[in-house]
């Protein structure tokens, strides 16, 4: 019998934070790009801070098997952000079996934490995929738990403590799409912000004072004014970034003034060439504000703070 294999197994256990970026993408479609999505392995646990489409595809290709996510935060919810939440939820329940080794499906409910509109629309998703949940229960006979959700939703404050891992929620400006949060994990004296989407917000700067890592969403400024000059009539689409995403080079002011040891770009707009003199042209005049270490973050990037 022939059975494929999982190759590139990450182990249960991480003694520090591991930081895995699943996705660099926008709701825009780019070869290379899948939509926003952040894995952060601290200790046994494995959380998911949003799920935009081909998240499960992305675990796998890391190394991370679904079946380890149980938690999963969401930062505000735009479909590139969210998008992927069906295929997460359904298949970290299912068990896995390979050639070499059975992967337990999630056996109570997905714990979700997100801002104070998470429960209205999430569960909304949830009712909809209600036919394919009791199929899971009563023909496959999924554990019953597994179908279910908790929902903890904050838009400031501690959301999770246990076992040395602090996990802080904080308001950023989004809107339209109101409200939306960033979030922060800390874990044996190391710790790391990842933004979701906002414009820049002294929340932001506060949270992420003497921080290890900031991943940070961003877009180039030039680069859509040149393509707002070359397309005017996708001038609204194009310059709608602008209302509610920082540029670069404001995301390196918010880095100089927290005084962050590295920051990672995500979220890219325009989204550049996975290559390093593209890269180098997105982050142009960046070091002239802040002289720490930036990294332009590509799909499946991994980051360890030890």
């Amino acid at each position: 019998m022939q059975i494929q294999r999982q190759e590139n197994v990450l182990p249960d256990i991480h003694e520090y934070l591991k930081i895995v970026i699943l996705g660099t993408g926008t709701p825009r479609a780019f070869y290379g790009r899948a939509k926003a999505g952040v894995a952060v392995l601290a200790g046994d646990k494995t959380f998911l801070v949003d799920c935009g489409g081909a998240t499960v595809d992305q675990l796998i290709k890391a190394g991370i098997m679904p079946q380890r996510i149980s938690d999963v935060l969401f930062t505000h919810h735009h479909s590139d952000h969210n998008s992927g939440f069906f295929d997460v939820f359904i298949t970290s329940w299912r068990t896995h079996v390979t050639a070499e080794r059975v992967f337990e499906g999630r056996k109570g409910p997905m714990n979700v934490y997100g801002p104070t509109t998470t429960k209205a629309i999430i569960g909304k998703m949830r009712e909809s995929f209600d036919f394919d949940a009791n199929l899971r229960v009563h023909y496959n006979f999924s554990t019953g738990e597994g179908a279910d959700i908790h929902y903890f939703e904050n838009n400031e404050g501690v959301v999770y403590e246990q076992d040395g891992l602090k996990i802080t929620a904080f308001e950023v400006d989004h809107r339209p799409v109101y409200p939306a949060i960033a979030y922060k994990f800390e874990y044996k004296g190391k710790s790391v912000v990842i933004s979701g989407d906002t414009i820049p917000v002294e929340n932001m700067v506060s949270h992420s004072r003497g921080i290890d890592l900031l991943i940070h969403e961003s877009y180039n400024k030039i680069w859509l004014d040149a393509l707002i000059a070359k397309f005017p009539e996708q001038t609204i689409g194009l310059s709608n970034p602008a209302k509610y995403h920082s540029t670069t080079w404001e995301v390196a002011e918010i880095a100089r003034e927290a005084g962050v040891a590295h920051l990672v770009l995500t979220h890219h707009i325009p989204a550049p060439a996975a290559n390093t003199e593209a890269e180098a042209d997105y982050m142009e005049g960046m070091q002239n504000i802040y002289s720490g270490r930036i990294t332009m973050a590509r799909d499946l990037m991994t980051f360890e703070l030890k």
